[in-house]
């Protein structure tokens, strides 16, 4: 009756997909993604392009000219639009939680769910610490689409995916022309320009090529530009006989300021909380990020002094070249794409290990009778003389400096398959045969240190120093420590390690009248080799020394706790993994407008760097101590019913799935072993008549903790930040000039950890947009995200309500208003 009633309630919200599902992706038809469909085609993460009403997968795509409308501040933004996937949007341009279908987000990034760009990975692993995915993946006018599959074949047809696929899509100028388009911030910094052209040179050879760039403050008041940077990608494709070659390349190179936990204070009870401002600190506007704090002292990947810039933020570059073709021979379609991507960067942003009164600080770090005053800013050397008073909140946040170079990310990967269709007997037979290669490198270096900070909004906070009552100085211009003193000392690392994956995989579909059969095979063989260094690895490795930082001759208390990598202790990494995925489904085209399926799947994915500096791997000879801890394994079943006819359709598929999970998260210094279980409903479609359409769609999901190696306590309750229902709606007016409508997006409560105490209320955000085309080439847009201000929370760090009531949480952003003009040639 539960689920009955669900179903019912959530009818309202039954439509989400827009209306454009039709997107045309270079898997496999690559040549015909900025082209408009005749038909429903589905083609990311399948054998071969086939009416959704025919397969037995659940599948959404998104248009570029619907996801204009929802004005997505992040890519992750967009994400939140596709049902069943659940982007905790909060953390910036990148640096987003992302999960399907109940799958846990236990510490960040896309675990479970891989993140493509015309058919290849971003990267292998969406969750490199402190490297997520998202973090590489800009979307502008060079999208001609976003398509995504949950479940189903996403685990056979591409590697360490066995959740999902999001595919971002390119155009590749089949389509002539192009547009420019400036945007505006209204009530908040931020100026972009975009632009996009596609052309045909000849009968046979077509060209796209687009881009933007961006400058300003950004959502968020931190006080100087916290985006400056852009993208510019091109391909050229040449047609011959039976197929086509593409060349494609990027370049981005972006700043984005990363959001991390923030103070706010709360009161109620853990299952009835009231979230609210700290006063100078408005957790949807500010950040723990200032004009007056933007250098960070600390010791390079070498050991060497150096002064990092906290301005960087995410700061993604990646230069990216690849070649796609597809060919005709002997009755095969084959198909082969080829990227190498040069991917390095930074991430920079302050998290709060603590926050408490200012008076509570200054004794816990300097003693009785210690002193405060300014170390950075215009009241730098002033004593605070009235800490409880202190910016009308008297709070100091004790700082962990997130100081992570991506040295590199390097990921060079090739996907090749062959595919025939062969009548048999009355129906058809399609058989794929395919190889998949990639090669992703980790090398980065953790180079955090310990600060001192008031809390004040609006860019102002400064650093602030603490000094003992016989006057000694316990920080050093509001430093701390020159590492992660707060975090017990921990995390001065570096990673040099190299993960290499190949997988062989097929699948055969057989089509006879109104039902289609098929099942798909993969079996990946992966190993990582390398070495990691940090004194967490023990063994008499040295991490904390003494040393003149400043080199003013004088050793300050702060220098006495300086950290270092073990530069001649590296510990191996050596170890190697294979897993078989597999998926089998069967789909009854009940009649020309309604189907009925049925799938199974298993699927895994192997763990990454958030295996290492933990209990799997061994620090002596790099081999895994524990074999199982390599791989954590998928097992999902899903049953659904489609309907489609005259501006109508509506999809309902109910799903179970069965999740390994073994991570590492880096803010609580915590190791995970356990599984999940979670079963739900999801329900999607849209609906149009005459100027009115409406696209929605609802995920119910009932999620358990099943197993718990290392915390038994937590079994039996629900994953962290898992809500009982999302929902999405678009409904919109489209008149002969003007375009009016709204996008909404809410959840239910969740919890803010796995021991289900302090809840994380529910939320409804409303993105309102309004389109006016003046000519036929002149478009003019007003959009209002989070139009009626309204709180939202994506996570916190604290289990229960602190004594003092400060918890540390992401928020989601403020209203942000911009304005558009967009001109086509």
């Amino acid at each position: 009756m539960l689920i009955h009633r669900l179903l019912i309630s959530t009818i309202p919200f039954a439509l989400l997909v827009p209306v454009q599902a039709h997107a045309q992706a270079p898997v496999p038809a690559g040549d015909a993604a900025d082209k408009p469909a005749d038909k429903d085609i589905v083609v990311t993460a399948v054998a071969r392009g086939r009416d959704r009403l025919d397969s037995a997968i659940s599948t959404s795509s998104l248009s570029q000219a619907e996801i204009l409308k929802v004005a997505p501040r992040s890519t992750a933004e967009i994400f939140r639009n596709v049902p069943g996937i659940r982007a905790e949007s909060s953390g910036g341009d990148g640096n987003a939680n992302i999960s399907i279908r109940g799958l846990p987000i236990a510490s960040g990034g896309a675990k479970f769910l891989q993140l493509q760009e015309d058919g290849l990975p971003v990267l292998e692993f969406g969750d490199i610490t402190f490297g997520n995915a998202d973090i590489f993946l800009r979307a502008d006018m060079n999208v001609a689409s976003v398509d995504a599959i949950r479940g189903g074949s996403a685990s056979t047809f591409s590697s360490n995916s066995p959740g999902g696929v999001i595919n971002m899509i390119s155009k590749t100028g089949e389509v002539p022309g192009g547009a420019i388009m400036a945007t505006a911030g209204l009530d908040y910094g931020d100026h972009r320009l975009d632009f996009d052209y596609g052309a045909k040179v000849s009968d046979t050879l077509r060209f796209h090529v687009g881009g933007f760039y961006h400058q300003g403050e950004g959502p968020r008041r931190v006080g100087y530009d916290g985006t400056k940077g852009g993208q510019i990608k091109l391909n050229v494709t040449k047609e011959f006989e039976g197929g086509y070659i593409r060349f494609y390349g990027k370049f981005l190179n972006d700043r984005s300021a990363g959001y991390l936990p923030n103070p706010v204070r709360v009161t109620g009870t853990n299952a009835d909380p009231q979230y609210r401002n700290i006063a100078g600190f408005d957790i949807a506007r500010d950040a723990l990020l200032s004009r007056y704090i933007t250098g960070n002292v600390t010791l390079d990947g070498q050991n060497n002094p150096v002064v990092d810039d906290i301005r960087d933020g995410q700061h993604p570059v990646v230069k990216a070249f690849g070649v796609e073709t597809r060919f005709d021979v002997s009755g095969w379609t084959v198909t082969d794409r080829f990227r190498y991507a040069d991917i390095s960067g930074r991430f920079i942003s302050n998290f709060p290990s603590n926050v408490d009164s200012a008076a509570a600080i200054a004794t816990a770090l300097g003693g009785a009778g210690a002193t405060l005053r300014y170390a950075t800013g215009p009241a730098t050397g002033q004593v605070i003389a009235n800490p409880s008073a202190l910016n009308g909140n008297g709070l100091l946040a004790q700082v962990v400096v997130f100081d992570t170079k991506l040295n590199s990310l390097d990921n060079v990967t090739n996907d090749l398959r062959a595919s025939r269709v062969d009548p048999i007997g009355a129906g058809e037979l399609t058989t794929t045969a395919g190889f998949y290669t990639s090669r992703q490198t980790i090398d980065t270096d953790w180079l955090w240190t310990s600060t001192l900070m008031d809390v004040r909004g609006d860019g102002r906070a400064a650093l602030v120093d603490v000094v003992s009552a016989n006057g000694t100085a316990q920080t050093q211009n509001g430093f701390y420590a020159f590492g992660a003193d707060y975090f017990g000392g921990c995390c001065r690392r570096s990673y040099r390690v190299d993960y290499n994956v190949n997988a062989p995989f097929g699948s055969l579909n057989y089509k006879i009248g109104r039902v289609a059969l098929g099942a798909s095979i993969r079996y990946d063989v992966g190993d990582a080799q390398g070495s990691i260094y940090g004194a967490d690895l023990g063994g008499g490795r040295v991490g904390t020394v003494t040393r003149d930082i400043n080199g003013d001759g004088v050793i300050s208390a702060a220098e006495t706790r300086v950290a270092t990598i073990p530069l001649t202790s590296p510990a191996p990494v050596d170890y190697s993994w294979r897993y078989l995925s597999y998926s089998s489904g069967i789909n009854f085209r009940v009649s020309e407008p309604f189907a009925m399926f049925v799938r199974y799947s298993r699927g895994a994915r192997a763990n990454a760097d958030r295996l290492l500096f933990g209990p799997a791997v061994s620090t002596v000879d790099g081999h895994l101590v524990n074999a199982d801890a390599a791989v954590d394994y998928v097992r999902q079943a899903e049953a659904g019913l489609k309907y489609r006819k005259r501006g109508l359709y509506v999809n309902l598929t109910g799903f179970w799935a069965k999740t390994e999970e073994q991570n590492y998260e880096a803010t609580r210094q915590v190791f995970i072993d356990r599984e999940y279980r979670a079963y739900g409903v999801e329900l999607d479609g849209a609906y149009r008549t005459g100027p009115f359409s409406l696209a929605g769609g609802a995920t119910w999901t009932d999620a358990k903790i099943v197993s718990d190696a290392l915390n038994p306590a937590v079994v039996g309750n629900t994953p962290r930040r898992q809500a009982r229902l999302i929902f999405q709606a678009t409904p919109q007016v489209e008149l002969d000039r003007l375009t009016v409508g709204a996008n909404m997006l809410g959840t239910t409560s969740s919890y803010t950890q796995d021991t289900n105490q302090l809840k994380l209320p529910g939320y409804t955000v409303v993105n309102a947009f309004v389109q006016f085309r003046a000519t036929d080439r002149v478009l003019v847009s007003l959009n209002s995200n989070n139009l009626f201000d309204a709180n939202g929370f994506t996570e916190a760090e604290d289990a229960v309500i602190p004594a003092n009531g400060i918890v540390r949480a992401r928020a989601i952003n403020a209203r942000t208003t911009s304005l558009s003009l967009r001109v086509g040639f």
